[in-house]
């Protein structure tokens, strides 16, 4: 095997003497691939918040710099360090250590550990992937855990955060299911593209954030998939008729919940907790077939917004200032 260092472009954030951290395109190379590793030319990445984060110098989500952001990548493998996987192999990267700590997808390589991938389902194509990435994952891991508890039948089901990439995708997959959907936005400008996600209905972040301050709420809901936490989470839970089940998954609102238990003791509700960083890969497999197949919504390309890597750094400025709806994804091959 030709093991050369490669040499590529790549989105590299660095400070400058004031400190000020900027991303621009930078020649860069890998040093040779090791065992049970790959090299992927990455034909497409996404933007996330997290990336938008690390992008900006934040020491929580990435330690040292330069360094390459994208904790989202598919492409086609290189070279390989490994029986899993063979030169050619179509694979998608998201989650781990991707675009954190390690230099991640805005780039026209990877090397990464052949345990962070998943060969490319059948009936999938590459841009959907991304069009996916980790906020599909996780609009999946959610929608799995809901769905084992909460049918169609029980009622609404709630989704905060509905223009950002994990709501809208979550809104699109239940709408396919079934399921009767409230989506709650802060923009009150996105109603008709939320009921064409499809929504049944559109409430705003301002009505469920303004709720009595009692321990439980007249039940609306027959379960949640909240993406931002704080206020909002606290009264998706005390809104949620008995046996309701809630999924969470971000804390872009706050962190912190005040609750009493009332809603947990008193109407049994199930809070279920989503990490889709480090899920185990047997429901990481599950949930990517499912995405491929029967969770896909027929207006998954209605999601997103598609981009060059030359435009990354204006995108990340709009995400930061909540400017973005559904998903952004970066066209690395011409």
């Amino acid at each position: 095997m030709n093991n050369d260092p490669i040499k590529f472009k790549a989105f590299r954030v660095e400070s400058d003497e004031n400190g000020i951290y900027k991303g621009s395109i930078k020649d860069t190379q890998f040093s040779l691939i090791e065992n049970n590793e790959i090299l992927v030319r990455v034909h497409y990445s996404s933007l996330n918040y997290k990336d938008a984060l690390s992008a900006s110098g934040n020491k929580g989500v990435t330690k040292n710099y330069p360094h390459t952001p994208g904790i989202d990548a598919v492409g086609i493998i290189e070279k390989s360090g490994t029986d899993s996987f063979k030169i050619g192999d179509k694979v998608i990267v998201t989650s781990y250590d991707l675009g954190m700590n390690t230099d991640g997808g805005f780039a026209e390589y990877i090397k990464v550990p052949s345990d962070w991938a998943i060969k490319l389902p059948e009936n999938m194509t590459m841009k959907e992937a991304m069009i996916y990435g980790t906020a599909g994952l996780t609009a999946g891991m959610s929608v799995l855990r809901l769905t084992e508890l909460t049918k169609p039948e029980d009622g609404n089901i709630v989704v905060s955060g509905a223009t950002g990439g994990v709501g809208a995708l979550s809104i699109s997959i239940l709408s396919k299911l079934g399921y009767s959907v409230v989506a709650i936005t802060g923009k009150e400008a996105e109603r008709d593209y939320l009921i064409n996600l499809g929504a049944k209905e559109v409430l705003l972040r301002s009505e469920i954030e303004n709720f009595d301050k009692k321990p439980l709420l007249k039940p609306l809901f027959a379960g949640g998939i909240d993406t931002v936490g704080g206020v909002i989470l606290e009264n998706i839970i005390k809104a949620t008729k008995p046996m309701g089940t809630v999924t969470c998954c971000g804390n872009v609102a706050s962190p912190k919940l005040d609750l009493t238990v009332f809603p947990f003791i008193l109407r049994g509700i199930s809070l279920i907790g989503i990490d889709s960083q480090n899920y185990p890969m047997k429901y990481r497999t599950k949930v990517w077939k499912q995405l491929a197949q029967a969770w896909k919504p027929a207006q998954i390309a209605d999601t997103c917004t598609e981009i060059t890597i030359d435009e990354v750094q204006e995108k990340i400025k709009l995400m930061l200032q909540g400017k973005l709806k559904g998903r952004t994804i970066i066209k690395m091959l011409d």
